[in-house]
């Protein structure tokens, strides 16, 4: 009989936009070890059969809400305990690396790059690595090349992300079952696009992604993978990527190439989710729409402050722009803002009695664009405690609602409305820090609109100050010929 298969699971999962001026530090970070760490994957509770006689060991898993660029010593504590406890274990069939691949590190240019080096460097060159990613990570050449087994979420909003990691792990068993290390190809493609306008809701990035089932169903093709990048990190390795692997090098490399000239046949039909204008456009449009109820709720994304891609969450300037509506002022229109990180402020009122009257600055504290810190001047109406925002607070100013959090979240939940006391179709609009979105407000919503405001991850690319961005680069530069070209391992 086989010896079972020893297999550990670990990694660190962030995106971060090195625009941003967000300091994502070990407090931003959800953290697991030992039990909890495996207890995180459906197929060990119960053990999927393909997955039985498997010793599956866990290391480190450290996960947080995008932000701005890791803190060099939070992410140095939780590679060297990767690295101690592989060095600990013993032999080693194979690693199961979760991890998101569009972290920055303060000094880094190549994060999940520099942490696969560091596991080889214990490991050696025998054990597998499979790799479950987000598909707005990148994938450099050192992660390529270290990596046997690489794939990523096949959806955007990610409904996949389980499946993903399942997959990931699965074809990581039956490649050490076969005992044949995998061949792959990797075709870097050079776009560079937001996640709002690859949503695989919409065309063309659906028909792109959906020839992934096709080339799957090939003989002698284990896994595809399409990776749109991360547009807010100014790193060399940020640009579209796609990876085969298979069991047959020129069936892979094949498939590689199809789908990497695919994906750059259509970049110029990539268009944003929703219509797009300045916030005070799509507030005109919105406040004009309402009057509709099938309209009702409207809502807007704060697109350039959107805490799910690394923004700092608490530009003021959307709130600026609701304020300056004495439509919401009054009163005569009903209306959220979701949200902003202020600790600060949440400490200073939530423990007043809901009604009170308060006056609080909110906002600007770490994102210090214009406007910076506004006062509200108006009434408690709710204190909650989430779990993602921690203590929360919501301030009314006339018909207005303002969220404000102790930790920084995305209010793509509907319970998170409701804990504040909100119902969104009880309102008119709601402005909310996000870009397309996600499922329960998409649904939710009566109409929408994406308004391109600033903060670290601005949706106007070319308002951004890339520097180590690869050029040429697609939309930046348009009039270039691409070179597609297929790199085996």
């Amino acid at each position: 009989m086989p010896r079972p298969l020893r297999v550990a699971i670990g990694g660190i999962h962030i995106e971060s936009s090195t625009f941003s001026p967000h300091l994502s530090t070990a407090d931003d970070f959800e953290v697991t070890r030992e039990e909890a760490l495996l207890s995180r994957y459906a197929w060990l509770s119960p053990t999927e059969p393909w997955a039985a006689d498997v010793e599956w060991i866990p290391l480190v898993h450290a996960r947080a809400l995008p932000g701005g660029a890791v803190d060099a010593a939070a992410y140095e504590q939780w590679a060297t305990e990767i690295v101690d406890k592989l060095a600990a274990v013993g032999p080693l069939d194979g690693i199961l690396l979760d991890i998101h691949g569009a972290m920055s590190v303060v000094g880094r240019s190549d994060a999940e790059g520099d942490l696969v080096t560091a596991i080889r460097s214990v490991i050696g060159p025998e054990p597998y690595i499979s790799t479950a990613m987000d598909l707005h990570g990148n994938v450099s050449s050192v992660l390529f090349d270290a990596c046997d087994l690489l794939t990523c979420y096949r959806t955007a909003p990610h409904v996949d992300v389980w499946e993903t990691r399942e997959r990931a792990a699965r074809n990581l068993i039956e490649a050490l079952r076969r005992e044949r290390r995998p061949h792959k190809a990797l075709v870097h493609v050079p776009i560079l696009l937001p996640g709002e306008m690859t949503s695989t809701r919409d065309e063309p990035a659906r028909g792109l992604y959906a020839r992934i089932s096709e080339i799957e169903a090939r003989e002698g093709v284990i896994d595809a993978a399409i990776w749109v990048g991360f547009a807010w990190a100014d790193q060399s390795r940020c640009k579209g990527a796609v990876v085969v692997t298979g069991t047959d090098a020129t069936v892979a490399a094949e498939a590689a190439r199809e789908l990497g000239g695919h994906f750059w046949a259509v970049r110029d039909e990539f268009t944003f989710v929703a219509p797009t204008g300045s916030m005070d456009e799509c507030l005109d449009t919105a406040l004009a729409a309402v009057a509709d109820r099938a309209k009702r709720p409207f809502f807007i994304s704060d697109s350039g402050d959107n805490p799910g891609a690394g923004g700092a969450d608490d530009v003021t300037f959307a709130l600026d722009r609701m304020l300056a509506r004495p439509e919401i002022r009054d009163g005569s229109r009903r209306a959220v803002f979701a949200s902003l990180v202020d600790p600060q402020a949440v400490a200073q009122v939530a423990d007043q009695p809901v009604g009170s009257p308060v006056r609080v600055a909110v906002g600007g504290r770490v994102d210090s664009r214009p406007p910076g810190p506004i006062e509200l001047d108006g009434i408690l109406e709710a204190v909650a405690d989430d779990p993602d925002g921690g203590r929360c607070v919501s301030v009314r100013v006339g018909g207005l609602s303002v969220f404000v959090t102790s930790r920084r979240m995305q209010y793509r939940l509907l319970a998170s409305y409701a804990r504040l006391g909100v119902r969104v179709d009880e309102v008119d609009l709601v402005v909310v820090k996000i870009g397309y979105l996600e499922p329960e407000l998409f649904s939710a919503a009566g109409d929408w609109l994406l308004a391109l405001t600033p903060g670290g991850v601005d949706q106007d690319l070319a308002r951004l100050p890339y520097q180590n961005v690869e050029r040429p680069m697609f939309p930046l530069d348009r009039d270039f010929g691409a070179d597609l070209a297929v790199v085996r391992g």
